[in-house]
């Protein structure tokens, strides 16, 4: 299990995350590529970070909507979605190799990431528009009960799927993340955090707003590192998550010194 966060979101003199703080907790850096927050100078400052830290960057274009940070939908053609992904992976795979580094994955933001995930034909659009640029980078998706028939469209795009949760979102009973619009779709306290991720990596599952148990497949746990408290909650997720991949590692040891 790897833990993931949205970094590189400041703009200019406009401030926001901890990234500095956060970055040595992670595995995985979501940096934004300038459309719905960043610009050039964050995303090298950001990839430098990561860079540092051995975090691995994987490129998070989104809608261009810098005053809605992204997440508000847009109706976009097939054609336009695909040049704007492409423009921003392209931008990151830039500054990236400029710093003797890569892009090894792409996660949509926000919006962009919901309409995808609630309908197929922006997600083909999607893969497509990845597939194109580059198939070997991982497509980073909701972990959702569809996952089998996501893989099978991966597939048709040789592009391989990483599934991701999420740490701090309350989930509908369909496996989606709440809109944030409504109540208590973020959770408030590090007590719900913790119990989710601690769920998910012992159980694979995910408790929904109405009370049902989804069991889902994450590859990936999203943390946000933009709270109040974010330092210390990720720092505590870090150490379930690890103690959780030590005792897969000694349970797998275990298979194979048996076999």
């Amino acid at each position: 299990m790897k833990l993931n966060c949205d970094m590189g979101e400041a703009f200019g003199a406009w401030k926001m995350g901890l990234d500095d703080l956060i970055m040595p907790h992670v595995d995985q850096a979501n940096v934004a590529c300038g459309f719905h927050a960043s610009d050039p100078l964050t995303m090298s400052k950001t990839v430098s970070l990561a860079k540092q830290h051995n975090v691995i960057i994987g490129a998070h274009p989104g809608y261009p909507d810098l005053v809605g940070f992204g997440r508000r939908n847009m109706d976009i053609l097939p054609t336009e979605l695909k040049a704007l992904i492409q423009y921003q992976i392209g931008a990151l795979k830039a500054i990236c190799e400029s710093q003797n580094t890569q892009v090894d994955y792409v996660k949509p933001h926000g919006a962009m990431y919901n309409q995808m995930m609630a309908d197929d034909t922006i997600l083909e659009t999607v893969m497509e528009a990845v597939s194109e640029l580059d198939a070997t980078l991982p497509l980073m998706v909701g972990a959702v009960p569809e996952a089998p028939q996501i893989k099978a469209m991966a597939k048709r795009y040789g592009l391989t799927v990483w599934f991701e949760a999420f740490a701090d979102r309350l989930y509908t009973d369909e496996g989606r993340l709440t809109p944030r619009k409504e109540p208590n779709a973020v959770h408030a306290s590090f007590e719900l955090i913790e119990a989710q991720v601690k769920q998910l990596c012992e159980s694979g599952t995910v408790t929904s707003g109405s009370g049902k148990t989804l069991a889902i497949y994450a590859d990936t746990i999203c943390v946000h590192g933009d709270g109040v408290h974010a330092v210390e909650a990720i720092t505590k997720l870090r150490t379930i998550v690890d103690e959780f991949n030590r005792s897969n590692q000694s349970d797998y040891n275990s298979k194979l010194n048996k076999a």
